[in-house]
């Protein structure tokens, strides 16, 4: 295998596989590697050892109204993590042998419900409740996340964005007298 130039980048020989909001991946393939970008949103990142085969999904809410999660139920983290669940059971994961290491939930705006610390919460209690086997955990905090997960090994990369940056009020334009100048943007 190829190592990674440059922290961040994948090997050569690896195929990085892209688990956007509302999706799920699942491979036995040891050279895919599973990739997401997180904010509030969460990632669960579960695997069989044994069988050799994990997956990534990747949600955006916890839970929503009973209307609403009939139309979008993509969104929300108990789909979500039931149909990874499922997903690997279908494939040869046995549930006593599942572990999970769990990504994201930061409070990436101030002033507004932390939505993040909501979906953080509700994905480390499925995983308890599920009697799934919890690995790892990088939650919280404010600041996004870049994921790279590879299922058949278990191994798991978190690379924090840069900073978060705070929003200033921006200031009216100052009006110069007509000078008689031309400016062109």
């Amino acid at each position: 295998m190829t190592l990674p130039s440059r922290p961040g980048q994948i090997g050569a020989a690896e195929k990085s596989v892209l688990v956007i909001q509302g999706e799920y991946k699942i491979s036995d393939d040891p050279n895919v590697v599973l990739a997401t970008l997180l904010g509030s949103c969460v990632a669960a990142c579960i695997r069989d050892p044994l069988a050799g085969v994990g997956g990534m999904n990747h949600f955006l809410l916890a839970e929503g109204s009973a209307s609403d999660t009939r139309h979008n139920a993509e969104r929300y983290g108990v789909h979500a993590m039931e149909l990874l669940v499922n997903g690997l059971l279908t494939r040869g994961a046995q549930r006593n042998r599942l572990e999970a290491k769990l990504f994201g939930g930061a409070k990436t705006m101030d002033g507004l419900a932390d939505v993040g610390a909501t979906n953080a919460r509700f994905a480390q209690e499925f995983v308890r409740r599920e009697g799934i086997k919890l690995v790892g955990e990088c939650l919280l905090g404010n600041r996004g996340r870049r994921i790279h997960f590879w299922p058949v090994s278990g191994r798991a990369r978190r690379i924090f964005m840069s900073e978060p940056v705070p929003l200033r009020p921006v200031a009216p334009p100052v009006v110069q007298p007509n000078s008689g100048a031309l400016e062109l943007f």
